[in-house]
């Protein structure tokens, strides 16, 4: 589940990086504008992995220190 929701967010941020520097949505493009009940669930989905990615963020296993790969 880790793994999906980060590839949910990295596909995120490329949209939002296109979004700020080409002025260009990739997935409003693709699936027929923003408004689209499509996009919208994408988008739904997308901000949903972020949350994950909060969680992933603070849970004490995925906390690695460089002296304990030494």
């Amino acid at each position: 589940m880790d793994t999906l929701a980060l590839i949910l967010v990295i596909i995120g941020a490329l949209n939002w990086g296109m979004v700020g520097l080409f002025q260009f949505d990739l997935i409003a493009s693709i699936f027929g504008g923003m408004s689209t009940v499509v996009s919208r669930i994408i988008y739904t989905i997308v901000g949903l992995a972020g949350i994950w990615g909060i969680s992933i963020l603070f849970r004490r296993d995925g906390i690695r220190h460089s002296d304990e790969n030494e």
